[in-house]
């Protein structure tokens, strides 16, 4: 049983890291599509956990992902095996593209076709952004974190880790002193 849950963790990883471009937010539709919906490894709720959480800790949102959810279908060796599956495939291609890419650099095609994957990695990023949302807390405290951590890193050079620390402090502040919006699951 545990062999055939770490075979499926491989196939859906390697799925996941050959089948997605533009970088962790763009990967995000499918990798829920594939371990929530698909596969069933995590929940709606979790998964939205399992991304405030990637991208609160060092480390590449798909990788951070993949080991979680491997680690939690089949353990150390299934958090081993999601991390190489997402992992090989964009490690192939990069190779495969760095023998090229000053051959063709200036070619007209080449640069058409990524200004069309670029066009089409914005419209990856606003899906996740609007199927995560529809799970995020609609309180006015959530509005106004958001609207100031997006307002922090457009309009101030900020790093945003710091934005992201400020956020997760100000949740606790939040949650401690007014002892709302806290959601604790088993």
């Amino acid at each position: 049983m545990k062999k055939s849950r770490i075979w499926t963790l491989l196939i859906t990883f390697l799925k996941i890291g050959a089948f997605t471009f533009g970088g962790g937010y763009a990967m995000i539709p499918l990798i829920q599509t594939e371990i929530v919906d698909k596969q069933g490894y995590i929940s709606e709720d979790e998964f939205l956990d399992l991304i405030t959480i990637s991208q609160t800790t060092p480390g590449v949102i798909a990788v951070n992902t993949a080991t979680f959810v491997g680690y939690k279908v089949a353990g150390i060796w299934g958090g081993l095996v999601a991390t190489i599956g997402v992992v090989v495939p964009s490690f192939i291609m990069i190779v495969i593209i760095s023998w090229f890419y000053t051959a063709f650099r200036n070619n007209f095609w080449v640069s058409a076709a990524f200004s069309g994957i670029n066009a089409g990695v914005i419209i990856l990023v606003f899906y996740a952004v609007v199927r995560l949302g529809k799970k995020i807390d609609r309180a006015p405290f959530t509005f106004a974190v958001m609207f100031l951590a997006f307002a922090l890193t457009t309009f101030t050079d900020i790093n945003i880790i710091f934005i992201l620390l400020g956020a997760g402090l100000a949740g606790v502040i939040w949650c401690g002193v007014f002892n709302k919006g806290l959601k604790v699951s088993a």
